[in-house]
This record gives C-alpha cells, structure tokens and sequence, in this order.
C-alpha cells in the first residue's frame, strides 16, 4: 500500500541530522551534538552511515587549531528526505 520510510532516516539521531541540514547549508559538528544531546561518538556512527549513503557530505578542515566538522546535505538527501516526509504524511493522512 505504501512506500516503506527509508529506515535510514528512521532513526531519531539521523533524521534530527538531516532535519537540520535541510534548513541549512551547513552545519558544524558541534552545533548537531548541543542540539541533539547525543554522544560525540554516536553522532559520529550515524553521520558515516549518512555519508556512505550519499545523503551528506563531510569535511573536514581546522579551525583555530582545532579539527573542524562540516556537514551538508547532498542532492540525494534532500531528495530521500522529501520522499520520507511524503511517504510519512500518507501514513499521517491516508487517503480515502
């Protein structure tokens, strides 16, 4: 009846990632761990199974001294996120 939600972005941690970068063009690894209150170490796992879906990109560079984490969402993200939230709707509101 209905297309399955991607189970990648199923999972709390990696929908409230993909979340932010939809609004975003970029977003540091510091600001997902104060947002989302996960574990450096978490957050980590879940954004290497974002990247090695091809739905964001990451680089790393250094600020300050300090080793910098960008993340932003690729085309193909944005794409698996707007069927998630239309397949997710049709669950909310099924049609008639």
């Amino acid at each position: 009846m209905y297309k399955d939600l991607d189970p990648l972005l199923h999972s709390q941690l990696r929908l409230a990632i993909i979340s932010m970068l939809v609004t975003s063009e970029k977003v540091e690894f510091t600001h997902i761990k104060e947002e989302t209150k996960a574990a450096a170490g978490n957050i980590s796992i879940q954004i290497k199974k974002l990247q090695d879906a091809g739905y964001i990109k990451v680089e790393k560079t250094f600020k300050n001294n300090y080793p910098n984490t960008m993340v932003s969402i690729t085309s193909k993200g944005i794409e698996a996120f707007e069927t998630y939230v239309k397949t997710l709707k049709k669950y909310i509101n099924p049609p008639k």
